[in-house]
Order: structure tokens, then sequence, then C-alpha cells
């Protein structure tokens, strides 16, 4: 695994953190468990504003146009919950990319 930081970070509100965490964790567990990655790229962009989560992985992609877990609903309730914005699908070179930003607002929900 590959995980590269940019920027400086900056504090986030406790909700925003435990929602960028908990995509990451979600998004590596599917690398794993769902589509059996053997790399994967990790990238957090920090900004004054917002941060911003990247993450890609080698494996066999999205099996199915809907697919029947939770884990990609619930990224999308918790980036939803925040104002932000998320794209999931294909990866630049096959896999499956994850790709979440997150407003730093300074406010919680």
């Amino acid at each position: 695994m590959r995980v590269d930081v940019q920027g400086e970070r900056v504090a986030l509100p406790l909700g925003v953190d435990v929602a960028a965490y908990r995509i990451v964790q979600e998004a590596l567990t599917n690398a794993r468990k769902h589509a059996h990655a053997s790399h994967v790229d990790l990238g957090v962009c920090y900004r004054r504003d917002q941060v911003s989560l990247e993450v890609i992985d080698d494996g066999r992609g999205q099996l199915s146009a809907h697919p029947a877990g939770h884990g990609l609903v619930g990224m999308r309730e918790r980036v939803a919950l925040y104002g932000g914005h998320l794209e999931v699908g294909p990866g630049p070179n096959g896999g499956f990319r994850v790709a979440a930003t997150l407003p730093n607002t300074g406010e919680g929900p």
C-alpha cells in the first residue's frame, strides 16, 4: 500500500474527521475483501476548507452495477451529511476508485 498525504493537516470537525476515517476504512475493506486487490494507493489532501480522499486499488473492480453491500451506500450517506462529493467507479488502470471530498466548515451537521 502506498500512502500520499499532501498539504498541511488542518483540524477537522469531529464528525467530518470520523466520516473521512470511515470512508477510507470501507474503501480499504472493499479492496481486500471484495476486489482481492494486491495493491492500494491512498491519497489524502488537506486544504484549509476541505479534505480530499482517494483510494485506488488494482483488484477486480465493481462486479455488478448494483452492489449488494451497504458500504458504498454508507459512504454516500456520510458524504451527503456534510455536503461533500463522492465518486466511485473504475480506476484509471482497472480496479476500483473511491474519491471523496468533505468540506471543513468548522461546523458539524
